[in-house]
């Protein structure tokens, strides 16, 4: 069986990261001329060049990038190993680091997360909820465990994670008692002409609800637009307007904020994703979480 020396592994993988020799001697403690040589053992072991100059840059070559590729899956890998050793039962709870997607309703997270407080073991949840590019970079350097997002990870993300589909669910409009009470009985032509709350722009829920408003040929009356849902549903219950939300947490929705359903609309389809930089999950509250809300809260679509 042929072996590989990871520790050149290792010291090609950090050159490459850091963008040259000199960077990456700094952080690993050694001389230009020792890692050099390192380098270069790993080529003759391969027997293919990985680094050529360019001016006065290193820059990958072909086959360089790809050994970086299975270097990041290696040392990616190892990192799981040690994050799964660190959270072994110990007596003290496990330490649970969310990024919540800024959009999402809050609904859905709280009822997303209830799995991971109900394990065996106690466990602290420490939320971060932010915009997805500033989550996703703490997500890469281990700085949360999870990610809740609406949208998967996209083809021209910087950051090395995988998408895992939590779910998905219709929408549901929602208002005021007096005000569904006039809307609910000609759904959805009832809305054309209503008062209505839309999620800011460039969220999903309102690209999908622009489109449907469009092909149903209903033009509502913009009362408002929120970034924040939990403030739409703060003001729908107010009655300055009908609001949508995830037809996942309908019945949670109407109790806790006093609304009523207007109408729903199944093909108007919301998805909900955990992303993480493991492919397969590991970290028990998460897989909770996945479990959970493929078995029950999305269960029936």
């Amino acid at each position: 069986m042929e072996w590989l020396n990871y520790h050149h592994l290792l010291y090609f993988w950090m050159v490459a990261k850091e963008g040259g020799l000199a960077p990456a001697a700094k952080v690993l403690h050694l001389t230009h001329p020792t890692l050099h040589a390192q380098v270069r053992a790993l080529e003759d072991r391969l027997g293919e060049k990985l680094l050529e100059k360019k001016g006065r840059k290193l820059e990958l070559t072909e086959m360089g990038r790809l050994v970086f590729g299975y270097a990041e899956e290696i040392f990616g890998l190892g990192r799981e190993m040690l994050d799964a050793v660190k959270d072994r039962p110990t007596g003290r709870p496990t330490r649970l680091q969310v990024g919540v997607v800024d959009v999402l309703p809050k609904t859905i997270v709280r009822h997303l997360l209830d799995p991971a407080l109900k394990l065996g073991e106690p466990v602290r949840l420490v939320c971060t909820e932010d915009k997805a590019d500033r989550l996703l970079a703490a997500l890469a350097l281990h700085e949360l465990d999870v990610v809740l997002s609406d949208a998967p990870l996209g083809p021209g993300a910087t950051v090395r994670a995988y998408s895992h589909l939590l779910g998905e669910c219709g929408v549901t409009f929602f208002a005021t008692k007096a005000l569904a009470a006039r809307l609910k009985g000609r759904f959805p032509a009832s809305l054309d002409g209503a008062p209505m709350l839309l999620p800011g722009e460039g969220t999903a829920l309102r690209r999908d609800l622009e489109s449907w408003f469009e092909a149903k040929k209903i033009r509502p009356a913009v009362a408002a637009e929120f970034a924040d849902s939990a403030l739409a549903t703060a003001f729908g219950q107010d009655g300055l307007g009908v609001f949508a939300a995830p037809s996942a947490v309908e019945e949670a929705i109407e109790r806790q904020h006093d609304v009523e359903v207007v109408g729903r609309e199944p093909g108007l389809v919301q998805r909900f994703y955990a992303l993480s930089v493991e492919r397969r999950l590991q970290h028990p509250a998460v897989v909770a979480i996945l479990e959970a809300a493929r078995s029950e809260l999305f269960a029936k679509g």
